[in-house]
């Protein structure tokens, strides 16, 4: 059942050394300040799942907080690479960075069956690839049916899942507009969950075609923190800061100057710092 409290409460009680942890968002809706808020309370050990690592899981593999990372495609989007996530592969700096690589179609499919309760996923896919020669855990079975061989991946059942949103109703409910990624999958699909959102309101507005509510059963902590999602966008409330991922890859490139720049925009603030990227439009996504 979904409990409202605060973002240090909610990552205090939810998120413990060596988890697995899936923060989630695809381009929109990127959980910039609950990453913030766990690099604060110093997590380590964990292993984290993410199609398209960008600059969330950069910050947190700079800061010593990860030691796996599951995945699909990271970088800097628009941008290019991931300075930090590239320091600990290539020279295992801050910590050595063990990877399990995959497709897309391979992490979507792999939530999908975590939110099913499934052990696997099985799917057409990794045909002619060469990521099954460097990740042990991809396999091959053969359909009883049909003959066919099919691609088999272990189902994601992280520990945690922490996502963004826009809205949340006092009883819990959880509303996303916009474009989706695997946020409902990873949230069913996790034994515990963090949601932040831009607002907490009495009643949900009226739904989007493209909107997805998540029922207070499904949630565990819901935090309001407007802003949450910056430098991504939160479609109804502010726009992506494209600038900003420029940015990042001149920060990011120098270990001193990520230091400094973590020191005083993470560890030296908290989540309201985030309140001044937050818009004013609260009507229902278009």
């Amino acid at each position: 059942m979904a409990r409202i409290t605060s973002l240090a409460e909610a990552i205090a009680a939810n998120i413990h050394d060596g988890d697995t942890v899936a923060l989630e968002g695809f381009t929109h809706l990127i959980p910039h300040a609950a990453c913030h808020e766990i690099i604060r309370q110093g997590r380590k050990s964990l292993t984290l799942i993410r199609m398209t690592p960008d600059l969330v899981y950069d910050q947190m593999i700079g800061m010593g907080c990860v030691k796996k990372l599951v995945f699909s495609w990271g970088g800097n989007p628009g941008v290019g690479s991931l300075h930090r996530f590239r320091d600990a592969v290539e020279k295992q700096w801050p910590l050595p960075l063990e990877l399990e690589e995959h497709s897309h179609a391979a992490m979507a499919n792999a939530y999908e069956a975590g939110a099913a309760g499934q052990p696997c996923a099985i799917f057409r896919g990794y045909i002619g690839g060469d990521l099954p020669k460097v990740n042990p855990r991809i396999k091959h079975i053969t359909c009883p049916f049909t003959g066919e061989q099919l691609a088999a991946i272990p189902a994601h059942r992280p520990d945690v899942a922490v996502i963004h949103a826009q809205r949340a109703d006092k009883a819990g409910n959880v509303m996303i507009e916009g474009v989706l990624g695997v946020q409902k999958e990873a949230v069913l699909a996790s034994k515990r969950s963090v949601v932040t959102v831009e607002e907490i309101v009495d009643e949900l507005p009226a739904r989007s075609l493209n909107a997805v509510v998540l029922p207070h059963w499904t949630v565990g902590a819901i935090a309001a923190v407007p802003g949450g999602a910056f430098p991504s966008y939160a479609q109804g409330y502010y726009p992506r800061n494209n600038s900003f991922y420029k940015q990042w890859d001149d920060i990011a490139k120098d270990r001193d100057s990520f230091h400094a720049w973590m020191k005083a925009n993470v560890l030296d603030k908290g989540p309201e710092a985030f309140a001044q990227y937050a818009g004013t439009r609260h009507a229902a996504a278009e």
